[in-house]
């Protein structure tokens, strides 16, 4: 976790220097205390996904952007090695396998979900789609007004422009969900 806090540290501080504001501009945009955005650019703060997807929105960069390892070499992910950014309102972890590199969109997600609380998402960029294809447990997915339930092996694919949810029915759910903005 602390490479994680660190990538995320440099990323964020290089990002919003880049679009030239102040961290109290920074942290008023995306709904935050300027205290949490001095936190995470110093890497001592520990990021929930709502609170990533703010600062994404607000900087005008997708999510993946703030966590990617940008790897050059063959990039292998152990199982027990996963870095993942929980959620701050539900048992539901996102951690980035591939983000999108340049010129193409699209962002790869491994999904760890426990039933409870369900992990709502808002609207993300126009034009952006959601596919999810479910390992194990079970899950409702897909737009908030018309989820599908979901068993191991199942593939959906919906809009993620409009409100959106994933919540877990069965212990130790996980997915893999690829985000691409067309």
């Amino acid at each position: 976790m602390d490479d994680l806090r660190t990538r995320i540290a440099r990323t964020l501080r290089r990002e919003r220097e880049a679009a030239s504001l102040s961290v109290s501009e920074l942290a008023r945009r995306a709904g935050l205390s300027k205290a949490t955005v001095s936190q995470l650019e110093s890497g001592a703060g520990n990021p929930s996904v709502e609170t990533l997807w703010a600062l994404g929105v607000a900087l005008g960069i997708p999510f993946a952007t703030l966590v990617d390892q940008q790897a050059s070499a063959p990039t292998l992910i152990r199982a027990d090695e996963l870095a993942g950014v929980p959620s701050a309102a539900a048992a539901y972890s996102a951690t980035l396998l591939a983000a999108s590199p340049p010129g193409a969109r699209r962002d790869i997600y491994l999904i760890q979900a426990e039933p409870g609380d369900p992990r709502r998402s808002e609207p993300h960029h126009p034009g952006t789609v959601e596919h999810v294809v479910l390992i194990s447990g079970q899950a409702h997915v897909g737009p908030t007004a018309d989820t599908e339930l979901l068993n191991p092996g199942d593939y959906l694919t919906y809009a993620g422009d409009v409100a959106h949810i994933f919540a877990a029915t069965a212990p130790g759910t996980s997915a893999v969900l690829i985000s691409e903005l067309r």
